[in-house]
């Protein structure tokens, strides 16, 4: 009844290079990083000294009033989700065949953290009346629900920093079912605290590195100590084929496919045949081969085993025939956002013909046997592009787009 070509038609994002997608995209291009010393006044009781914020306030764009019911996660999905909607023409689409899919690792946990700080020093009847709403993760899926019409279903996948991405894999499956003709799909997160930072510290997932903050996060690079945690969101929006036709949609990529496994190994450890399996699922559900995939945006968060792992799982899925990037060098780890982020990279890379290029890597580890990106962006044309995304827990995802072309 349905054909199962899915356009992407809108982009947007909120990262720490930009307060939108094509200012995201430019700074990829020029090399700019995200990364800051934290400034904060309780930068001295955590053991890292930098993030990944955003360079803006989204409260300050939502407007204050708004903004107070919000928590900052539901925040930025609002503004990216609100950028993808009008980069796609604002289509006309019934409500009841209109699907909001937006992932997070965390949802509202700095409101969870906050309003815990009042009830603890001035008691119950000083909590927010919006806390509820503003800490749950199905959150940014509501809000942007709500603001677009969209009746075909809300969802909130939530698998740590697979999110984002398994929620554009939901969108495919989406339009593919036939319950929905347009989707709009991505991944949010905002959860820069010293709890968060010092819990992923605890755990050794962090970089402790106290030198120059944009050298910090450097995948694939034999220095490498640990990611940067960041913050932003990314959302895409997908349309059944047959429905971007007829309303003269500009296509700027093809979801192709998407493969989702579950490493159910070790909670959070990487697992190699369970990336391996994601990625050939992705293969096989987009139609293409390993030849097809020209780029991969690898998921590669900068932590000594996970690159490595990640690393051979894509050398035995797809060879060492692409070119291999990782926005994580320059915008950090945005957790359930990260994939949805690095999906609007591979479409502008195929839309474009432009792949980033892996910023601080200055000394590849021999341990990776990869074309990797390095020294300045790399000019092309490519079919299809691979992107992945892992999450602790052993939850697996990897997208397949295709050129428009």
């Amino acid at each position: 009844m349905y054909d199962d070509a899915v356009a992407v038609t809108g982009l947007g994002a909120l990262t720490p290079l930009g307060m939108d997608a094509a200012t995201t995209w430019e700074g990829l291009l020029a090399g700019d990083s995200g990364v800051r010393r934290i400034e904060e006044e309780w930068a001295g009781e955590v053991p890292v000294s930098v993030a990944a914020p955003l360079p803006g306030d989204p409260a300050e764009l939502l407007g204050r009033v708004q903004a107070r019911k919000l928590d900052r996660c539901e925040q930025v999905a609002l503004l990216a989700a609100r950028e993808a909607w009008q980069h796609a023409g604002a289509p006309q689409v019934e409500g009841t065949r209109l699907a909001v899919v937006i992932g997070t690792g965390t949802g509202g946990v700095l409101t969870t953290l906050g309003q815990d700080d009042t009830y603890e020093r001035s008691g119950a009847r000083r909590l927010s009346p919006y806390a509820v709403p503003m800490l749950m993760p199905n959150g940014p899926a509501a809000w942007v629900s709500m603001e677009l019409g969209a009746k075909a279903g809300a969802h909130t996948p939530v698998s740590a920093c697979a999110s984002g991405s398994e929620a554009i894999a939901a969108g495919l499956d989406l339009i593919r079912a036939g319950r929905a003709d347009v989707v709009v799909a991505g991944g949010a997160e905002a959860c820069l605290h010293p709890f968060t930072l010092s819990a992923f510290a605890q755990m050794k997932a962090l970089s402790v590195d106290d030198g120059e903050p944009a050298a910090v996060s450097r995948p694939f690079d034999a220095g490498r100590s640990g990611f940067v945690m960041g913050e932003g969101a990314g959302i895409v929006v997908l349309e059944r084929a047959s429905f971007a036709r007829a309303r003269a949609a500009r296509v700027h990529a093809w979801l192709a496919g998407a493969g989702v496994s579950s490493s159910a190994a070790h909670i959070t450890a990487s697992d190699a045949e369970g990336q391996t399996q994601a990625m050939r699922t992705a293969l096989a559900s987009a139609g293409v081969t390993a030849a097809d995939i020209g780029v991969v945006q690898a998921h590669a968060t900068s932590t000594p085993s996970g690159d490595v792992v990640e690393a051979e799982a894509i050398a035995t899925v797809v060879g060492d025939g692409a070119a291999v990037t990782a926005v994580k060098s320059q915008i950090g780890h945005l957790c359930g956002a990260s994939g949805a982020v690095a999906a609007v990279a591979a479409v502008l890379g195929l839309r474009e013909g432009a792949v980033p290029a892996i910023r601080n890597l200055d000394h590849p580890d021999p341990a990776v046997s990869l074309d990797l990106v390095k020294g300045g962006p790399r000019r092309g044309s490519w079919g299809a592009a691979l992107t992945n995304a892992f999450g602790f827990g052993g939850h697996n995802v990897s997208l397949v787009f295709r050129a428009a072309a």
